[in-house]
């Protein structure tokens, strides 16, 4: 053989070791990456003709799978339609996936490597694939309540089960039908997509756990822990609560919603700060713990970390190097504070919970066509926030704040409920956003819930949290309680 043929055949086997190492790799290590793509036709017809497994709440179905007779053998259908859209999410030929449609897709179509036994038997037994199913941790009852309670208005409104993390509600308005998304008219499919994403009301963002805010004085809570953690307050400490707190480096002061003291002192107790929801007196608080005590306190309660990776939710925010003036806005939710409804229903929820955060979670189990268990869920502690000690003190302001201040309508006949409003300022040419956070019973929780209100259509006067967001909040506790 001569050299030219040898090096010939030399690339030849080079090039043949690299096809079928390429070949390899793509099997082996990105064939589910590739298959999950939403851009992928050919795995998206194949999947089309997939019974694709159920989304449950318990036994019902919020997702599932209907027989079709057009090209494709099932047709994806959502019983409840925008209820629960931010959740399921979509299953579109055209647009792909969203929620868990999309984070859960491997197990809902059966190809999920936990699903393989599955999967040959129905090989050897000649069955089509059948995926499996997904139950979601929601409380229907819960669910609807939250929704109905936002009818008309933009806004958001989750809720926990303070002792595990479980999600109990998780609403979104405006939102969509995801039936128009997964609908067989490929036309019609276009045309709502396009009108959906024109919408300047966003109908397909999920505000609950996707969206940031300025938490306001719902924030306070966090305050609250900081200091009564530092062992320099007690619930009975009194702090400067003037009409007006002068701050240091400019001429811009810090003043009560109402442009009074706080309750009728200058000097009120933090119980009483709470309770009349005072800035300044909070303002105080935050310039004497400084920005890092308020940091680490709001990390705590979660906040710079992601949750919900069934949603891809996103983290909330506390300000990184705040100068003097806007430590004392931080302190009160504002300045470049952000948080979503989720993180402020973690923050109640943790408070609950003797303190505890648990990790939220959506999906309570996976299982395949044949009902065996492929997953569980189990409660998962994330961060003591603060001590058993100082939950309760929070826990005793909280209660006097629905029940002697701006969280009356809240309250709940027969019933303790623990709460803080709050009212988030913005921008002059838009109205501020109304929130409210509880939990209940005091003594012994079942839900913590958060609600914000975006936009209510009504005079920038007459929103606040009390007075807008607390009677959904209490409509959802009821829903709970009541069963």
């Amino acid at each position: 053989m001569n050299s030219a043929i040898r090096r010939l055949a030399v690339a030849a086997i080079i090039l043949m070791l690299a096809l079928m190492a390429n070949s390899t790799y793509l099997q082996a290590f990105r064939a589910g990456e590739l298959n999950g793509r939403n851009d992928n036709r050919r795995v998206r017809d194949s999947q089309f003709s997939v019974n694709r497994g159920p989304i449950l709440i318990g036994s019902t179905p919020i997702a599932k799978s209907e027989q079709s007779n057009d090209r494709f053998k099932f047709q994806r259908t959502y019983p409840a339609g925008p209820t629960y859209a931010p959740l399921t999410g979509f299953y579109s030929y055209l647009f792909g996936r969203g929620g868990i449609e999309l984070t859960m897709n491997s197990e809902l179509n059966g190809s999920d490597p936990s699903m393989a036994f599955r999967r040959i038997i129905d090989v050897i037994s000649n069955r089509p694939q059948q995926g499996g199913s997904v139950t979601l941790t929601l409380n229907a009852a819960a669910q609807q309540a939250a929704y109905a309670g936002l009818a008309g208005k933009t806004g958001a409104v989750v809720a926990l089960e303070p002792k595990t993390g479980k999600v109990l509600a998780m609403a979104s308005r405006p939102s969509y039908d995801p039936n128009q998304l997964a609908s067989h008219d490929l036309d019609k499919v276009s045309d709502a997509w396009k009108r959906l994403n024109a919408d300047p009301n966003k109908p397909l963002s999920n505000r609950a756990a996707k969206e940031l805010y300025p938490p306001g004085s719902t924030f306070k809570l966090v305050t609250a822990a900081a200091a009564l953690s530092s062992g320099k307050y007690t619930p009975e400490t009194k702090v400067n609560s003037p009409a007006e707190l002068p701050l240091p480096q400019t001429t811009q002061p810090l003043v009560n919603e109402d442009r009074r003291n706080c309750g009728g002192s200058d000097n009120a107790t933090l119980t009483v700060a709470l309770r009349f929801s005072c800035n300044t007196a909070f303002g105080s608080v935050g310039l004497d713990l400084g920005p890092d005590v308020l940091r680490d306190q709001a990390a705590k309660f979660g906040f710079g970390e992601k949750q919900l990776p069934e949603l891809g939710a996103v983290a909330s925010q506390f300000p990184g190097d705040p100068n003097q003036p806007q430590t004392a806005q931080s302190a009160i939710g504002q300045f470049d504070v952000r948080a979503t409804p989720l993180q402020m229903a973690m923050v109640s929820a943790g408070i609950a919970n003797k303190g505890e955060v648990m990790k939220p979670y959506l999906v309570q189990n996976v299982k395949t066509a044949d009902l065996k268990t492929v997953s569980e869920t189990k409660p998962e502690s994330l961060h003591q926030a603060v001590t058993p000690e100082v939950a309760s003190q929070l826990t005793t302001m909280m209660i006097d704040v629905v029940n002697n201040g701006t969280g009356k309508p809240g309250r709940i006949s027969g019933v303790q409920v623990a709460g803080k409003t709050g009212t988030a300022q913005t921008s002059p040419d838009r109205p501020p956003f109304a929130w409210f956070t509880a939990f209940a019973p005091a003594d012994d929780p079942k839900i913590a819930v958060a609600v914000l209100i975006e936009k209510a259509n009504i005079s920038r006067d007459d929103i606040a949290g009390g007075r807008l967001a607390a009677p959904i909040a209490k409509s959802v506790m009821e829903a709970v309680l009541n069963q």
